[in-house]
């Protein structure tokens, strides 16, 4: 059985149509790319697979269950970073699995006092694995670059060892030599970690990089909602003069509900 199932899948806001018949089966361990134009509901689609919203029909089903709600199953890192200007590094990354596993009134209790410290020397193992030395654990976001505010979001949500990780656009706003250095951190945590991989990107050079898999979402025609476009195995090793053919392709398929708006 496939980890994720979206079976035919239609979102609409008020009358304007998002997705329409949305069809996509990912398995356990994939690195999925999730490619398109702007305003084609790559966002929306990675909102559902979080729970965060539900299909005007159709279904989303993780592990063969229907979870409208975000869970610990569900890793998330949005475009912007998602820390607390408040907390130092290390209480970023704890909070979500300090909140997940006691209530307000369990964490005066001895046991939470035990799992603190075990979580805390987790966050220090993830903050070494992500690249950020032991002392920067205790800095605050504003004390930290982008590309190192990245870093922690990315712990953070790998913190409550999630199935699956789901990524907006997370390294869209960094700049290229550390976006290099990200997709490089982040593709060794997927080898290590075997965390199935949703990420959200317009960068084709970058899927083809780092993913197993790339699928393109477009309109077409144009009035209606976006469908899956181009379902791609990625192979590895990726030959490099397989790169230009594969771009063409990928290009291709995220372009056309752009070119069926031009009229003849």
């Amino acid at each position: 059985m496939p980890l994720i199932e979206i079976e035919n899948v239609h979102l609409a806001y008020s009358s304007l149509p998002v997705l329409s018949g949305v069809q996509l089966a990912i398995g356990e361990g994939e690195f999925v790319c999730l490619l398109g134009e702007t305003g084609c509901g790559k966002s929306s689609l990675l909102r559902l697979l979080l729970g965060a919203e539900r299909p005007s029909s159709g279904k989303v089903l993780i592990a063969g269950e229907a979870r409208p709600r975000p869970d610990r199953a569900r890793g998330y890192v949005p475009q912007k970073y998602s820390l607390f200007p408040d907390k130092t590094v290390l209480d970023n990354i704890t909070f979500g699995a300090e909140v997940s596993e006691f209530s307000f009134f369990g964490r005066i209790t001895p046991r939470f006092r035990e799992r603190r410290i075990q979580l805390r020397e987790e966050a220090l193992e993830y903050i070494r694995r992500i690249g950020l030395r032991q002392e920067d654990s205790a800095k605050y976001p504003h004390q930290l670059s982008g590309g190192m505010q990245q870093r922690v979001a990315i712990a953070q949500a790998l913190m409550t060892n999630p199935r699956i990780l789901l990524m907006d656009e997370a390294f869209s706003a960094l700049d290229p030599a550390t976006r290099r250095e990200m997709q490089r951190l982040l593709r060794d945590l997927w080898s290590a970690t075997g965390t199935t991989i949703i990420f959200v990107t317009h960068n084709t050079q970058e899927a083809l990089s780092m993913g197993t898999r790339i699928v393109v979402l477009a309109k077409e025609p144009p009035h209606l909602g976006s469908r899956v476009m181009l379902d791609l195995p990625v192979p590895e090793p990726c030959a490099e003069e397989e790169i230009p053919r594969l771009v063409r392709k990928v290009e291709s398929a995220s372009q056309r509900g752009k070119l069926a708006a031009i009229p003849a």
